[in-house]
């Protein structure tokens, strides 16, 4: 008989770079999916992992398998530290999306680092990974992966916005989950505040002392991309090629940059949030700056619901959670819909600790 209830250790790190993301959850269904998130917090990144990670894009792929595995190593300490340190023992298995090193769906390439075999190994234990790759195989664009989740746990507002290192929205069109990319957001507001020494724009607040560059805003707001039709992804590529020469042939002021460029995120998805009487739950790094939701919310109709901040900080955590459980039972955790691929699939793959094969 097939399982019910399941207790998953699930990691995440996303673009921004703000660290690893790890939760024990516990899954349970009956006729719906519901979900207690037990232990959760987010292990920061070291100077040299942060700039390991920046620049995977820039590495050839012999250099990328070697990050892949001390990657993977890392991993497997962040797990066993945080087992240890919260007693955790019950574990049905891990699952880990790994961290994005490559993504040029149009050239059938996609890459996360940190789902090598030495994972399983280290842990002695099942981890379910690799979630990209097969829908890219189909055709798709191997992104987003979220609006799974979204279906089946938060089926009860109309968007569901994430504000990470890019902005990604979900929702039902045509009584199908649509998915997307809308915007780059932190990695462009945390890389120009990176520049004078800050993490990141606490609440917004160098952002609302500047002034908007209209000229900048326009050429933002006219990019190709923001013309095309879903499904379409973005990447660290696209931001690196697109949006910071453009910024920088400009030679603003950091606090310009951040007025200009936050405007430009928020006219984007108004742009996306556009019924009226409509709820939309918005989580990612991107709810803490004050100015950011501020701005979102004078462009668009759409009443904000921000949750409690486990949501706000673990909801991807807690998704790829939900799709290694959807992986583990052969059932859909990705949907053509939403990525392009020609057909649903169970995407993932499974490793097993080799002395338990």
């Amino acid at each position: 008989m097939i399982k019910t209830n399941y207790n998953i250790l699930a990691l995440m790190s996303g673009t921004s770079l703000d660290g690893i993301d790890i939760i024990y959850v516990n899954f349970s269904f009956k006729n719906v999916w519901c979900f207690n998130i037990i232990k959760a917090e987010t292990v920061k990144y070291s100077t040299e992992w942060k700039l390991t990670l920046s620049q995977l894009v820039t590495k050839k792929n012999d250099e990328l398998e070697n990050i892949d595995l001390n990657y993977s190593k890392h991993l497997a300490d962040v797990i066993s530290d945080f087992s240890d340190r919260n007693n955790i023992e019950s574990i049905d298995f891990i699952a880990s999306h790994g961290h994005t090193a490559l993504h040029q769906p149009e050239n059938g390439l996609t890459y996360q680092i940190g789902n090598n075999q030495i994972l399983a190994d280290k842990l002695n234990q099942k981890v379910i990974c690799d979630f990209r790759v097969q829908d890219v195989e189909f055709g798709g664009q191997g992104a987003p992966l979220v609006p799974i989740g979204d279906e089946l746990l938060f089926s009860k507002y109309d968007y569901c916005l994430n504000l990470g290192g890019f902005a990604n929205v979900s929702f039902e069109f045509n009584n199908e989950r649509i998915a997307f990319d809308i915007c780059p957001v932190n990695i462009v507001l945390n890389h120009y505040v990176s520049i004078i020494n800050l993490e990141y724009d606490d609440k917004g607040q160098l952002a609302s002392t500047g002034t908007i560059n209209k000229k900048l805003l326009s050429i933002l707001n006219q990019l190709q991309f923001y013309k095309e039709n879903p499904p379409k992804s973005l990447g660290l590529e696209w931001v690196d090629m697109n949006i910071f020469p453009l910024i920088d042939s400009f030679k603003l002021q950091i606090k310009d940059i951040l007025r200009t460029f936050i405007e430009h995120i928020a006219i984007q998805i108004s742009k996306i949030l556009d019924k009226e009487k409509s709820n939309v739950l918005i989580t990612g790094g991107g709810v803490y700056n004050d100015f950011l939701i501020s701005r979102i919310n004078h462009h668009s109709v759409s009443e904000i619901v921000i949750p409690k901040n486990e949501i706000v900080e673990f909801k991807e955590g807690l998704i790829f959670g939900l799709l290694g459980v959807l992986k583990d039972r052969n059932e859909v955790n990705c949907l053509m819909s939403v990525t392009g691929a020609n057909q649903n699939h169970s995407s993932g793959k499974i490793l097993m600790p080799k002395n338990q094969l």
